[in-house]
């Protein structure tokens, strides 16, 4: 993979040498180009004397103009954007051209950055925002980036897409990353990227000018399905809320007028949200810290130390014991089902199935040719195959198309086997399909004794990518701690929020789930 990293620049002479050194920093090789777009300071001459490829613009016309002019002159495979003004982490490239190759039918992936002040300072900690599980849903109530130097495109889809709109002055980004959100797939990855670099004169300073842009980009892209709307809807509440606390906090180095000016603008544009920024400001100096740490924790739902209401989960045991099969569907069939649904195509052919047939049914019905089905215990009559899966040699050899193994791994002590088991048994090209559980009640029943294991998106990483290797798979961490609470109290789906359950933390491993395809 080639990768060129494009810096636009505007009179940028005083940051461009920390963005340029940088990016060749980084342990994977990239092309630099700086797009001089019509400075009148020594930007050129700092490029220049870095040995860069310098591009120009004659006059000014805009930073979605200099990005467009540097993709289109790149001679990567991807393209990353580096504002003039910030820089790249270490293993940037690296974690991003991983990422992009475990899944190359991406757009763009993404990764967390930072925000840091002129002395590269923190001032917050590393941000992420997961697209997953329906990256149209989370581009559309927000913009998941946040930072484009966290993002690498795949160059091809950026300019079939047509690139930035260069029309747009503010939330340029945020239009591109959803117009290409809602035609391909997008993917994410933990790795720190960028650090973006707040020093009192960034585009981004005005938050009321910002709020409208963003405002109108989801409307621009706002589309008519039920689902589509509700996420528009939620996004437009969210971050009326947030900008207007951003215009009420005392920020250094703005003269009174500019702050009252903002929050003018502010005012006019999200009267409710202002209402509570202003009342939150001025909290903060009238009252006392302990309470206005109690004002600040119910105006934003978290209830203080002591006063958290736990209604019908105050009790040291679950409301129900068997993962909500009693009360109607286990939380965790949501998650597992779904996923089946999309690789429904790969269940086709020769396939096998654990315990029984009945997701290989549901889901590749008359795709399938042969059905085989592993079971434990040979009193089970739907077993063609009886053993333990960790035992090398129990699964014919090149032998399935497909795979589907759900919820069963942790019942197998030596996991590393049985993995390299599954390996073998696959036909090259074929595909496994599986999911594992992380936050879980152990079972009750007759699994109890053998369920050894719970584990996480790493875990599983670690586990199968030096078989398959980590192009050919797509992993996937599903749950938080909304879903994860839920589901060991043992609620079923029908009694939750499905919203909710959408939201996805990798702190919370709920549900893993991997597509891996073996090599052929």
């Amino acid at each position: 993979m080639s990768i060129s990293v494009v810096i636009p620049a505007y009179n940028a002479a005083p940051w461009l040498v920390d963005a340029i050194a940088s990016v060749a920093a980084q342990d994977v090789p990239a092309e630099v180009i700086v797009v001089d777009d019509g400075s009148t300071d020594d930007t050129v001459a700092v490029a220049e004397r870095a040995g860069v490829r310098v591009l120009r613009h004659p006059a000014a016309r805009g930073p979605s103009a200099a990005r467009n002019s540097g993709a289109r002159a790149a001679t990567g495979d991807a393209v990353l954007f580096l504002d003039a003004d910030d820089r790249l982490l270490p293993g940037a490239l690296a974690a991003a051209a991983a990422c992009r190759t475990a899944h190359p039918a991406a757009a763009f992936v993404y990764g967390a950055h930072r925000r840091v002040d002129a002395a590269w300072r923190p001032l917050t900690p590393a941000v992420l925002v997961r697209c997953e599980p329906d990256a149209r849903l989370a581009f559309l109530r927000t913009n998941c980036v946040g930072m484009i130097a966290s993002a690498l495109f795949d160059r091809a889809k950026l300019l079939e897409a047509g690139g930035f709109d260069e029309a747009l002055r503010q939330c340029e980004d945020y239009d591109l990353f959803l117009r290409l959100a809602l035609r391909w797939p997008v993917a994410c990855h933990v790795r720190l990227m960028a650090e973006y670099r707040i020093h009192g004169t960034n585009a981004s300073g005005d938050p009321a000018r910002v709020l409208a842009a963003a405002w109108a980009v989801q409307a621009r892209h706002e589309p008519a399905d039920p689902a589509g709307r509700a996420a528009v809807a939620r996004g437009r509440r969210e971050w009326a809320v947030a900008y207007a606390l951003a215009a009420w906090r005392d920020i250094a180095g703005l003269s009174p007028a500019r702050i009252a000016g903002q929050r003018w603008r502010m005012a006019r544009l999200a009267p409710a949200a202002s209402l509570i920024a202003a009342a939150t400001w001025a909290a903060r100096r009238i009252l006392p810290q302990a309470a206005f740490a109690r004002v600040k924790r119910r105006l934003t739902g978290t209830p203080q130390p002591g006063r958290a209401n736990l209604g019908d989960l105050d009790r040291p045991t679950p409301i129900s014991p068997n993962f909500g099969y009693d009360r109607g569907t286990p939380i965790d069939r949501f998650y597992i089902e779904r996923f089946l649904d999309r690789h429904r195509a790969d269940i086709t052919g020769r396939v096998l199935e654990v315990g029984d047939a009945a997701y290989s049914q549901q889901f590749g019905g008359a795709a399938i040719t042969r059905q085989d089905v592993l079971h434990a215990h040979a009193e089970n009559p739907e077993a063609t195959i009886v053993g333990d899966l960790g035992q090398p040699g129990l699964l014919p050899a090149d032998a399935f198309d497909c795979m589907v193994l759900t919820q069963t791994l942790m019942l197998v002590w030596d996991m590393p086997a049985a993995a390299a088991e599954l390996y073998r048994a696959l036909k090259p090209g074929g595909v496994l399909l599986l999911t594992v559980p992380g936050t879980s009640s152990v079972d009750r029943g007759e699994w109890g004794a053998n369920w050894f294991w719970s584990l996480t998106g790493s875990s599983v990483t670690r586990m199968f990518e030096g078989l398959f290797g980590a192009e050919n798979m797509t992993l996937r961490v599903e749950g938080n701690v909304y879903a994860a609470t839920c589901f060991l109290h043992g609620l079923a789906q029908e009694e939750v929020r499905t919203d909710w359950l959408e939201q996805a933390d990798t702190a919370y491993p709920m549900v893993v789930t991997l597509r891996a395809v073996k090599a052929g």
